[in-house]
């Protein structure tokens, strides 16, 4: 007797139907996969045979026949091996069940369990173009398929379970899944475009590169903000139809889901203080943290010496333990007589990661003066380049 089921190949990226047609007929006794199959798929006939014994079947002590169409597709992977059963069930008159509209993949274990198998996702985008409507996938796999919509996954945990199914004995109930992919939900992202503050020009250049669809190449040096602004950038593309995230135009990259990252603090869990330098700062040229920042001469509310008293207001008031000077990629060029004595005569430095001038009348004397307001303490590390400024040394 013939029996037919369809099941599925992954060919790159891409799904491709793979018809599972099972002869049982007199003869010598035999077990012959053709097709095209690599070994793991000519290893399924053990796997088989031990599933169905082991599942409480009768395995056909006959001339078995499995034929995997298209044949000119070479058929690679365990996939296979539940399609390969449920045909062989069928063919034996085990089994009575209309599967014409029905994909079935799975590897089996020697016992009957369902395994985990590769590739569900594309295969399950390609059933429902297809006209598919019933998907039975491993349980482990039943998350990942159910991302479909329009299609009826159930997750198969054995072969018995599958047959006990099919038969109409023990039911299996379909897998919803937990997320909604509709256009009315508002995906999640871990970086917002408009939170993002400075490199205006950078935010314009992703602006037009996500309206144009084109390519970006972001080169800049350490702590410039270009893993920040890579990461908020698919939170300007609009938002993508299913199909298109499961293929159509690939030159658009979003995510379907950016899940927030989370921890969990343990109250209970002591190890030891934490000493509260671990929470300090720097002060980094990038900007306007030094310039326009800390220092603006002539600002309204700057002192006799240029320093905005509104901005030390506000680090008094975060209460920052302590502050290293330079800091960022700044310290890697500096010289730290370069701002010893009156800043008149601090030299002009030409600073090459930015390909700016340095004026450095912002020095050394000035950051230790600069603590002092906000009435800090200062010490000096005599192996580099870099004063810091501490309420706690």
């Amino acid at each position: 007797m013939l029996a037919k089921v369809t099941s599925c190949a992954v060919v790159g990226l891409d799904g491709a139907l793979v018809d599972v047609e099972v002869d049982v007929s007199g003869g010598q006794i035999g077990f012959t996969i053709v097709g095209l199959p690599d070994t793991a798929v000519q290893e399924s006939r053990e796997r088989v045979r031990a599933a169905i014994k082991n599942s409480g079947f009768a395995y056909p002590l006959k001339r078995i026949t499995v034929n995997l169409a298209p044949a000119d597709l070479r058929k690679e992977g365990p996939a296979y091996d539940l399609p390969i059963a449920v045909g062989l069930l069928m063919a034996a008159e085990q089994l009575q069940a209309d599967l014409s509209r029905a994909l079935i993949i799975g590897e089996l274990s020697l016992d009957g369990i369902v395994r985990h198998t590769n590739g569900v996702l594309p295969m399950a985008a390609l059933a429902r173009p297809q006209g598919f409507k019933t998907l039975f996938v491993p349980a482990s796999d039943a998350p990942e398929a159910a991302l479909v919509p329009d299609l009826d996954v159930y997750p198969i945990e054995t072969l018995f379970a599958l047959v006990m199914h099919l038969q109409g004995m023990q039911p299996i109930a379909p897998y919803r899944p937990a997320h909604d992919f509709t256009p009315e939900t508002a995906p999640t992202y871990a970086t917002d475009f408009s939170e993002i503050r400075g490199q205006e020009h950078v935010k314009r250049a992703l602006e037009v590169a996500a309206a144009g669809q084109h390519n970006v190449l972001m080169m800049g040096p350490p702590g410039a903000g270009k893993t920040l602004l890579a990461r908020s950038m698919p939170s300007i593309l609009p938002a993508r139809a299913l199909e298109e995230s499961f293929g159509g135009d690939e030159r658009r990259v979003q995510p379907m889901v950016a899940q927030p990252a989370r921890f969990t603090l343990h109250p209970e869990l002591q190890i030891g203080e934490i000493d509260p330098r671990l929470y300090g700062s720097f002060i980094e040229h990038l900007g306007r943290a030094v310039y326009g920042g800390i220092y603006e001469p002539n600002h309204p509310s700057a002192d006799r010496d240029g320093f905005r008293q509104d901005v030390l207001n506000l680090v008094k008031e975060l209460n920052v333990p302590i502050v290293r000077y330079p800091g960022g990629n700044f310290v890697s060029g500096y010289n730290w007589e370069d701002g010893i004595g009156p800043k008149e005569q601090h030299p002009r430095r030409l600073e090459l990661a930015r390909q700016s001038i340095q004026t450095n009348q912002v020095g050394t004397n000035e950051f230790v003066a600069w603590c002092r307001c906000w009435k800090t303490f200062t010490r000096w590390k005599t192996h580099s380049s870099s004063a810091v400024c501490s309420s706690r040394c």
